[in-house]
């Protein structure tokens, strides 16, 4: 099923919105007053240098660290307070750094843990959709997940995500580690979930991959919001383009 975007993402009330967030690791204040809004069916992008602010923005989102200041709302409802696991029961899931994925169960066990509060009797065709995902996945369904690649793990990390049946998707630097053939390869099946009906709130510091799926896009700095607008248009911020997408580029050639 394709979503219809809306054409303009201040007319409507955001599926998600965080207001005026503030987050500290003791003395040190990783997020100033931060407002981000996400509306239905969009890809939203933070992006940013490291220790920018991005990770503690999605941790803070999907209930992994209490606020000093400020909320976060889905739908309207304050869930600032909330638990992780509540939060995957109301439809917001999170794929973080790292994949985390359980390292001696298989991929089968792996995604099936994903459903873990589900009482319906869908799994089973889930599981089968993921499959037809990521098809790598079936060929290695009952391996342990550790055996894995760094790419197959980051497929089954978000296949894991994806079989709680999710309405917000929280992507936590996918590519991170991963050859640049797997990255395009994640970067179009991220696309395609959004196309799906899954709104997704990606953090990557390969500007240049966000972008290009994104609908628009916060640019984080010292845990404040620099820049936010269209992908389109914060790619062509000359700002931008120097200190994320022509570094990129100039790394690349290296």
């Amino acid at each position: 099923m394709t979503t219809t975007k809306p054409l303009d993402a201040g007319s409507a009330t955001p599926l998600l919105s965080i207001e005026n967030l503030s987050v500290s690791y003791g003395a040190v204040t990783a997020l100033h007053g931060v407002d981000i809004d996400v509306h239905d069916g969009e890809i939203v992008a933070l992006i940013g240098s490291n220790g920018a602010g991005k990770t503690t923005t999605l941790s803070a989102i999907a209930g992994l660290l209490r606020p000093d200041a400020g909320h976060v709302r889905l739908r309207g409802d304050d869930i600032t307070a909330i638990r992780p696991d509540q939060l995957v029961a109301r439809g917001l899931s999170m794929v973080q750094e790292g994949r985390q994925v359980v390292p001696h169960l298989t991929v089968i066990e792996n995604l099936l843990v994903g459903a873990y509060l589900r009482k319906d009797d869908g799994v089973d065709a889930d599981l089968d959709r993921i499959f037809a995902i990521f098809p790598r996945l079936q060929e290695r369904r009952l391996q342990h997940a550790g055996s894995l690649s760094g790419g197959e793990q980051q497929m089954l990390a978000i296949g894991r995500a994806l079989m709680a049946r999710p309405k917000i998707l929280l992507l936590d630097e996918p590519s991170m580690g991963l050859a640049p053939l797997v990255i395009n390869r994640i970067f179009d099946v991220i696309r395609n979930i959004n196309n799906s009906g899954v709104t997704v709130v990606l953090v990557e510091q390969n500007a240049t991959q966000a972008l290009r799926i994104a609908d628009r896009a916060y640019v984080l700095e010292k845990g404040r919001i620099r820049l936010s607008g269209t992908a389109a248009n914060v790619r062509r911020n000359p700002a931008i383009v120097e200190s994320y997408l022509g570094g990129q580029k100039r790394r690349s050639v290296a």
